[in-house]
């Protein structure tokens, strides 16, 4: 097996469960460049709900810091302690004296079948609750300045970006890469339609009614946050058009926004060159609208 830990690089383990034995050393040298990284929890409508909270690097609890809420893929995915990659590393806002706080709302794994399941036809309003009441926690919990959070994700993590900015205020600055803001466009344009009937209870030409209320295109005037758009220009999970959609709607509205379409790249982000740009622009973005002068 492959073991691995927000203080400890990625090694082989090799033996009987629960007597592993560490067989290689290859990274015995890599030490983490970003603070420490502890489990939270709270409760949200009833549920008990994991998430994990990354210090800055040189915290100090005496001073009051900005925050970023880094929402994983999946959505049937979770935010582990893992040793950061380095596409969309959200670890480097720790060294760039930020929280960072991943959190692990219904839908994810890692808290049985029901809690995985519990998103199903609510794409958008308990989950996204469950990361609000995070954030609520977090912030009672740790010297965060309630007016210098702002959220990012990829995926699942940057359509539920495009869609906290059109129900809440309360981030002050977002990062969505690779999101979905129609999901009845997007149903006919993407290469992997069959996730949707299980989590909506119909195709989009039987209930288009189901998909609509949980689109950000339909809540979009709402938008004041300002919003930087990423995406690989041949996505076929989350294709480029929709980005552009969501841009377009901002751009229209007098919305503060930026889009950032990456040549040869899928809904994976592969290039090297173009991984450091997107957490370039990143920490551009985020010092811009959350950083104090």
């Amino acid at each position: 097996m492959i073991r691995q830990s927000f203080s400890q690089a990625p090694e082989v383990w090799a033996g009987p469960v629960g007597d592993w034995k560490q067989i290689s050393h290859l990274n015995d040298a890599a030490k983490p460049g970003w603070g420490e990284a502890k489990s939270i929890h709270w409760t949200s409508d009833g549920m008990r709900v994991q998430g994990w909270l990354m210090l800055p690097r040189d915290y100090d609890p005496k001073k009051r810091y900005p925050m970023v809420v880094s929402v994983h893929g999946g959505p049937a995915a979770f935010n582990g302690p893992e040793w950061p990659q380095p596409f969309f590393d959200n670890s480097v806002f720790s060294v760039e004296g930020y929280f960072v706080f991943f959190p692990n709302p219904r839908g994810s794994y890692g808290a049985g079948e029901a809690f995985t399941r519990a998103n199903v036809k609510d794409f958008g309003y308990g989950d996204f609750r469950d990361i609000l009441a995070g954030v609520d926690q977090v912030v009672k919990e740790y010297p965060v300045d309630n007016d210098r959070v702002g959220i990012a994700g990829w995926s699942y993590g940057g359509y539920m970006t495009m869609w906290a900015v059109t129900q809440t205020n309360r981030f002050h600055a977002a990062v969505a890469g690779a999101g979905l803001v129609n999901f009845q466009s997007y149903y006919g344009i993407n290469d992997i339609d069959e996730w949707m009937p299980p989590y909506f209870g119909a195709t989009v030409y039987d209930d288009p009614a189901v998909y609509a209320k949980s689109s950000p295109i339909t809540f979009i005037k709402n938008v004041k946050t300002p919003t930087l758009v990423l995406v690989g220009d041949r996505d076929g999970e989350c294709p480029a058009p929709q980005s552009r959609e969501f841009w377009h709607a901002l751009k229209t509205l007098g919305v503060e926004t930026q889009l950032v379409i990456y040549p040869n790249e899928g809904h994976y982000i592969g290039q090297t060159e173009h991984q450091r740009d997107i957490l370039r622009r990143m920490v551009q973005w985020f010092d811009g609208h959350l950083k104090k002068n």
